[in-house]
């Protein structure tokens, strides 16, 4: 019988100096299969036995991953299986084809299916469904078959969630796993989707409030503020290009190069929110600071790139703007990233008095006409481009200590 010793040593002996593979018996049928190759020498379990009439090997795993005690151990369950009639090799084939059937109905890889399928954009990085299921499921049911998933599994997990004290983000997730479990309906891997069963499991979500600055006093004293951030250069671009243009968060710091054009003073892009293609005009404000921004991040592919990849492929993260106003002494509950946009659509309506229609175009909301039809992304582009420059010119203004125009009061 072998020892420890003399397996750790095998490709050390004598055998083994003639440079061809060899065997060291064990009992019972198992042997250790040494053989040599191009890295060193390898070594393999291997147990003979018989099954009617017919002599076959079963391999037990390589040495040293599996000890000579963990082989004698696979070659005692395997007689058993033997004694009972089961050929060991078929069985492990089948427990394998089995595993990887199993494989095939995890969670995870039916999410990334229907993820591949059915959401736009899923391949990047920072797509926010993928990114909710990688954070907040696949740690602990990815590897999970779909049908063995109950409601309370779900459940624990969009617990961790409100925990973090983010009920919306729970909602999202569940309805996220609710497409999921759909798409998996349909595809005949699952009986049902069980997410309706955890229906008021959650808080009520309350609308999400965003913090905001819309006195003008207040808003100069921002504009200041941000003057003086002594953050990177990028985040101290991103602050000031913000109230300029007021777009949401995620689409500032997903912002592209290929889609500014800096000759014709627009951003254009699309917006997922509404599914409406977006033009924002840029004003003289804007253009300066994207010119003195392109010879650091232009040759990359957004605008605003996060500081951990130099080479520009991942976008700024989603909270460095407002943690870039918290060291600014501006918290959460006084501004957001999210805040310029009801600054601007305060301002421009009560103090500038501007057309409210071209404010709602700008801020990329569902604008209908008259007749219920949806505006094009064109619609009052001209009147856009003019209201944009006079709100940065407003803008230098408050900042330069300007007489602060008071709110118009209705009759």
């Amino acid at each position: 019988m072998l020892t420890d010793t003399a397996c750790k040593n095998a490709h050390k002996g004598d055998k083994a100096k003639l440079g061809k593979a060899f065997k060291l018996s064990d009992d019972k049928g198992l042997y250790l299969h040494v053989m040599p190759g191009i890295k060193g020498w390898s070594k393999y379990w291997r147990l003979k036995y018989r099954i009617g009439g017919t002599e076959k090997l079963l391999a037990l795993g390589k040495y040293p991953d599996v000890t000579l005690d963990q082989a004698r151990q696979r070659r005692e369950e395997a007689r058993k299986q033997l004694a009972d009639g089961i050929d060991p090799s078929e069985n492990k084939k089948a427990v394998k084809a089995s595993r990887l059937a199993l494989a095939e109905n995890s969670f995870e890889i039916i999410a990334r299916e229907w993820g591949q399928k059915k959401v736009d954009n899923w391949d990047d990085k920072n797509n926010r469904s993928k990114r909710m299921l990688e954070r907040n499921i696949f740690p602990w049911l990815g590897g999970k078959p779909i049908t063995d998933i109950l409601p309370k599994d779900i459940l624990a997990c969009l617990r961790r969630i409100e925990d973090r004290g983010t009920i919306e983000t729970a909602h999202r997730t569940l309805q996220i796993c609710g497409q999921v479990f759909r798409y998996a309906v349909s595809t005949g891997r699952v009986d049902r989707d069980i997410t309706p069963d955890l229906r008021g499991a959650l808080p009520v979500a309350k609308g999400e409030h965003f913090a905001a600055i819309t006195e003008p006093k207040q808003v100069a004293e921002l504009l200041r503020a941000i003057d003086s951030y002594q953050g990177s250069f990028t985040a101290l671009c991103a602050l000031k290009f913000a109230p300029l243009v007021f777009v949401r968060p995620g689409e500032l710091r997903t912002g592209e190069w290929q889609h500014i054009h800096l000759e014709a003073k627009e951003w254009r892009y699309f917006v997922s929110k509404t599914a409406v293609q977006h033009i924002v005009p840029l004003s003289s404000q804007a253009i300066k600071i994207l010119e003195e921004l392109q010879p650091l991040t232009g040759h990359g592919r957004y605008v605003f790139p996060s500081e951990r990849t130099p080479r520009g492929d991942r976008c700024m993260s989603e909270n460095t703007i407002n943690a870039a106003l918290k060291r600014l002494g501006y918290g959460k509950d006084v501004m957001t990233g999210h805040g310029f946009r009801a600054m601007a659509r305060t301002i421009l309506d009560e103090v500038l008095g501007v057309r409210v229609d071209f404010i709602e175009h700008q801020l990329a909301h569902a604008v209908r006409d008259p007749n219920g039809r949806a505006y094009n992304r064109t619609a009052h582009l001209k009147e856009r481009h003019a209201m944009m420059q006079t709100w940065a010119d407003y803008l230098d203004g408050l900042k330069a200590g300007a007489v602060v125009l008071p709110f118009r009061t209705t009759a």
